[in-house]
């Protein structure tokens, strides 16, 4: 490959650092050797902006369709007895991007890869109680109030209080009820408050402020610490996944949907194919699994003694057991739920794979993304 066709591919796809930077160039390069992942790589020309992906002869080997899923199989990586290979996955993952994700310099990179990798490990140890319409939190560092959610108490570190809100390994073993989206909130905020930790302490002391006063949540969540990639117009592939990315399955079943907490799963994706399930951590989801899990959410559903929609997990999983075991069916239910999901309020012919994938905005001093409401 020339200097040419380098440039091209790193403009294409890949990591992007922006401005014309040498140094940022060299010490992405020396990063890469020190992973033992330089030869996978092609870099762009000394001329353009400073850019790294996966060489095309690699990406045709072990992500083709920028299907990332199989990296840890197809490059031999143990993720969960190897914090490296773990960072390998996430940087190979990264390299493979379908459009470039843009760093305004090499310490934003590294804090994005050690925040996906600290949502990793805290993915990994979290376990909760399913729960949309209670919930509960440690009383020892949380207190609530309707108008401000859970904050934490006065004095004490909002990084142990998200450890002993999500990891019973931490608390003594007791399981706090959680609706699922919800529970990345908190997975998401514990990586990015340690990295703060390790990079920008300021920071970290604004947002142990912010959650001592009031909580943030859902859509101010997200539009204050997600980046959203991809969209309706620009769908990403269905297999293309970081490790710490938040991933959301839509439930494509208008009726079943109706069910609270049954509109769609919330998970992270721990890479080597897998996804976090918060309610059995030692049980994670595979992208297949988790496909047909949501298409049988159709099959679940009942009417309770007061009238409300609920789901029977019982019938789920018996009908996931049986479907998992049944070529012919399992490719059917695929051949459908592995399709982008439809828009917003329409059930039509989409499945349950979202267009797009969130993780965290950039942390480091002067280049800081996070922006924390003044109210």
């Amino acid at each position: 490959m020339n200097l040419a066709e380098s440039a091209v591919l790193a403009r294409a796809s890949g990591i992007e650092f922006t401005g014309d930077d040498r140094l940022v160039r060299r010490q992405m390069l020396d990063y890469l050797d020190a992973l033992g992942l330089r030869r996978l790589v092609a870099a762009s020309a000394p001329h353009e902006a400073a850019g790294v992906a996966l060489a095309p002869e690699w990406s045709a080997s072990f992500v083709a369709d920028s299907d990332t899923t199989g990296l840890c199989r197809y490059l031999g990586l143990d993720t969960e007895a190897s914090v490296i290979d773990l960072e390998r996955e996430i940087v190979l993952a990264m390299l493979a991007a379908p459009r470039p994700l843009r760093f305004p310099g090499f310490a934003e990179f590294l804090s994005s890869v050690a925040i996906r990798r600290n949502i990793v490990h805290a993915a990994r140890r979290t376990q909760l109680a399913f729960g949309t319409s209670h919930a509960e939190r440690p009383e020892t560092h949380w207190t609530y109030d309707e108008d401000r959610g859970f904050t934490v108490l006065p004095g004490q570190s909002l990084i142990e209080a998200l450890r002993l809100a999500t990891q019973p390994d931490a608390n003594g073993g007791k399981l706090y009820a959680f609706s699922c989206y919800r529970a990345t909130e908190y997975v998401i905020l514990l990586g990015i408050a340690q990295e703060l930790e390790r990079v920008n302490p300021a920071l970290l002391a604004d947002l142990q402020r912010q959650w001592e006063r009031k909580a943030i949540m859902s859509g101010r969540y997200h539009d204050v610490f997600l980046t959203e990639f991809g969209s309706m117009e620009e769908p990403l592939p269905a297999r293309w996944y970081v490790p710490g990315d938040r991933v959301w399955f839509r439930n494509p079943d208008e009726a079943s949907a109706d069910a609270s907490g049954y509109e769609g799963s919330w998970v992270i994706y721990l890479g080597n194919g897998l996804f976090a399930n918060f309610w059995k951590r030692n049980d994670p989801y595979s992208f297949v699994r988790k496909c047909v899990e949501v298409w049988h959410w159709r099959h679940g559903t009942y009417v309770d003694a007061e009238g409300e929609l609920r789901m029977d997990e019982d019938v789920v999983e018996a009908r996931v057991k049986a479907t998992m075991s049944a070529p012919i069916e399992l490719a059917r239910v695929l051949e459908r739920m592995a399709r982008p999901r439809d828009g917003r309020g329409v059930y039509a012919e989409g499945g349950c794979i979202d267009v797009s994938r969130e993780f965290p905005r950039q942390v480091c001093p002067g280049t800081a993304g996070i922006v924390l409401p003044r109210d």
